[in-house]
């Protein structure tokens, strides 16, 4: 079927694997078109690079050419003019996880990331361990690698490496996006409760990477987290080969006589001391993944140690947007309490004598609703004061399910913590200014992109006398 397609239309193009994905099939010689709405640079500009064009619309008249394939993202649904149209005129039509098999993995060593934690870090440092060794892999991460400086990029090489995310597909397949990876190896880094708009509970979530592990070959290799109880009743298969990492003896792979260091930390596996150049625990059993799939994909020690020597984190990870008035702000993704809870940790090792602000924007689909309202108090634990914003998109929720942002800050404040509730970026960015103090460490968790906050704050900051 797909050998047929010569003209494809990505509805939806303005995200960032679908853009890339785009470009990589434009570069291969198939006619591209896409429609988004709102598309800002880099995307504009990368697609722009590639001569894609753009419509500034979802409109049946998009498709009046007919493309021989339509990609159809997983934020469009049933009412968008092109979907209707797709259907109605009975187009062929994937999503962008058939699209990524059936064109860029088929044929391919397929490296899947998965778990609720760590999956751009773990993706990134493998892909980057790859790299470095000269193996030239292909990779889909959903964050940008700093040694990279792109999230995606396709290659000619065996080597596919996959962020693996267990979030719907579309919506005509909601199944999780993972099960369309053709897995080799497929790694599992954590599993807890998330998304919460489309999982009910923890044992949903479970079935999600069961069907995952059940697609695993007899020659390939599944790398689970030894240590995690929500993985234990997943592990116990035959159809594959099964090892376990994590900081227990009894695991495969364990690693032994932690050192952390305020920017860094060592770990030893047997026979091998360990360096990197990222803080926390959490890093470790990350970097931990990592060295158990290279292990079996065939590097060595000091291969994999060669490529951690050289790995410079990814962006939006705890990354350090600038110093303004002798204020730190750092940048972190965290939108789950137990990331932000590791994220705090870790900070706390790099500024164990500095205050520490955790400004934090419910947004995700589970942070603003109540599941983890007990849960996300103590996530702030490692912080001296906290600063929650308006739940985004409050009105789509009903209101027993809505998270309650002065339950939080009084359950904060009964912890000890200066707590305050305020509006929006430019509110919390005014309040900064007069609270933060020289020395002072900003951390401002969001998965969006919080109405410019990081440059705002950083504006601000210098602009004080």
């Amino acid at each position: 079927m797909f050998s047929q397609i010569k003209s494809i239309h990505f509805a939806g193009i303005g995200g960032t694997a679908m853009a890339a994905a785009a470009a990589a099939l434009r570069d291969r010689g198939y006619a591209v078109s896409g429609s988004d709405h709102n598309v800002y640079p880099p995307i504009s500009t990368f697609l722009a690079s590639k001569k894609i064009e753009i419509m500034p619309a979802y409109a049946e008249s998009n498709l009046a050419g007919k493309p021989d394939l339509v990609v159809i993202g997983n934020a469009l649904s049933r009412g968008n003019p092109e979907v209707e149209s797709v259907l109605e005129h009975k187009l062929r039509y994937c999503s962008l996880p058939e699209l990524l098999k059936e064109f860029f993995i088929r044929g391919k060593r397929s490296l899947v990331v998965t778990g609720t934690h760590g999956k751009t870090t773990v993706t990134s440092l493998l892909a980057w361990v790859f790299e470095h060794n000269g193996l030239n892999p292909g990779f889909l991460i959903g964050g940008v690698p700093n040694n990279f400086g792109a999230g995606a990029r396709f290659t000619d090489g065996p080597w596919f490496i996959i962020e693996g995310d267990e979030y719907d597909t579309a919506f005509f397949d909601k199944r999780s996006k993972f099960v369309h990876y053709l897995p080799e190896v497929v790694i599992v880094n954590n599993l807890e409760y998330d998304h919460a708009d489309i999982f009910e509970n923890l044992a949903a979530v479970q079935t999600a990477f069961r069907r995952l592990l059940n697609l695993i070959p007899r020659n390939g290799q599944l790398l689970a987290n030894g240590d995690d109880p929500n993985l234990a009743p997943l592990l116990n298969i035959t159809h594959c080969p099964v090892k376990h990492f994590g900081l227990g003896a009894d695991n495969s792979i364990h690693a032994f006589n932690l050192r952390f260091g305020p920017t860094a930390s060592e770990f030893e596996i047997p026979s091998f001391k360990f360096h990197l150049n990222l803080a926390g625990e959490f890093n470790v059993r990350n970097a931990l993944a990592v060295v158990a799939c290279a292990k079996h994909c065939g590097l060595s020690n000091k291969q994999i140690q060669s490529g951690f020597d050289t790995f410079t984190g990814v962006k939006r990870r705890m990354e350090v947007r600038g110093i303004a008035g002798g204020v730190t702000v750092v940048d972190d993704f965290g939108h789950h309490p137990t990331a932000i809870r590791e994220t705090l940790r870790a900070l706390r090792l790099r500024h164990a004598h500095q205050k520490i602000w955790a400004v934090f924007e419910p947004r995700s689909n589970t942070t603003r609703r109540n599941v983890f309202q007990n849960e996300l108090a103590e996530s702030f634990r490692d912080a001296d004061a906290v600063i929650i914003s308006q739940v985004a998109r409050l009105e789509l929720l009903k209101p027993e399910e809505r998270l309650d942002p002065q339950k939080l800050l009084q359950s904060l404040a009964a912890a000890g913590k200066t707590a305050a509730g305020l509006t929006d970026a430019d509110a919390i960015v005014g309040y900064l200014k007069t609270q933060a103090a020289g020395g002072d460490v900003i951390c401002v968790f969001s998965n969006g992109g919080f109405g410019g906050i990081h440059e705002k704050l950083l504006a601000a900051l210098a602009a004080r006398r």
